[in-house]
């Protein structure tokens, strides 16, 4: 099984718009893919593969539920599915998960339990047999440090970090020197980086060198994607992946697309 999470420090690198398109590759190549959703931001992957008619759904059970323990139903109740990938959507309730499970750590601490908030994901995981259920499972989180990366970091315990040629792509890749020691110390795990996927590439000489750079440190860097913005701008408008888009809504072929 093939599991990892998305993340980058910097905002608008495409980490959202990877993950689905991932997911999308891999169900086409004949996997059975899970996609999580841990972004309670609505421009998530939820929104992009249209699968967040929820989200806002007091009533509705949610993840989050099953992480504290309150489920209202089977987690495979939960799961909805959009060409061809399992996804579990995310929810507004996720904005408040750290305070969640922070009370339910504390009540299960007086009663002399040990429960740790930040495996919450991967106790559901194993519960329901996720990880024999599927080839990949992607996790995506939010843009920031918190309970639910941590939760994603140990549910899958590799990263795969898109990363945008520019100032402010370099200095999330920087960062990975500081984060993943740090992550690994915090949370008493080994984490990987699986790869770097630079994104939005033009082929400057500045470009170019961020990226020799990236694989002087040993990074894998195993595809490069240009700049496509009418591609993956036309993918959020439509809600689907880029094959989706390229296959359906474009009135002519693009070979760069087809190719991308």
């Amino acid at each position: 099984m093939l599991a990892y999470t998305t993340y980058s420090e910097a905002g608008g690198v495409g980490k959202s718009t990877l993950a689905a398109n991932l997911g999308v590759a891999d169900a086409r190549a004949g996997r059975d893919v899970l996609l999580i959703d841990l972004d309670p931001q609505e421009a998530s992957v939820s929104h992009l593969l249209d699968v967040d008619d929820q989200r806002a759904d007091t009533s509705a059970d949610s993840l989050v539920r099953h992480m504290v323990e309150r489920e209202r139903g089977p987690f495979e109740d939960l799961i909805r599915r959009s060409e061809s990938v399992d996804i579990v959507p995310a929810h507004n309730s996720l904005e408040q998960l750290d305070r969640h499970l922070s009370r339910r750590e504390e009540e299960a601490n007086d009663f002399g339990e040990n429960w740790n908030r930040n495996v919450q994901l991967l106790r559901v995981l194993r519960e329901n047999s996720i990880q024999e259920a599927y080839d990949t499972i992607v996790v995506d989180p939010p843009a920031t440090a918190d309970v639910k990366l941590y939760n994603a970091i140990h549910a899958t315990r590799s990263l795969l970090v898109p990363f945008e040629p520019s100032g402010k792509g370099r200095k999330s890749v920087d960062g990975l020197e500081d984060l993943v020691p740090g992550l690994e110390e915090n949370l008493n795990i080994n984490v990987g980086v699986l790869a770097i996927v630079p994104n939005r590439f033009r082929g400057t000489n500045d470009q170019q060198d961020m990226l020799d750079e990236m694989r002087k440190r040993e990074y894998d860097i195993p595809v490069v994607l240009r700049e496509r913005g009418s591609l993956f701008e036309g993918c959020w408008r439509q809600q689907c992946s880029a094959f989706k888009y390229v296959e359906e809504h474009r009135t002519r072929t693009r070979d760069y697309e087809t190719d991308t």
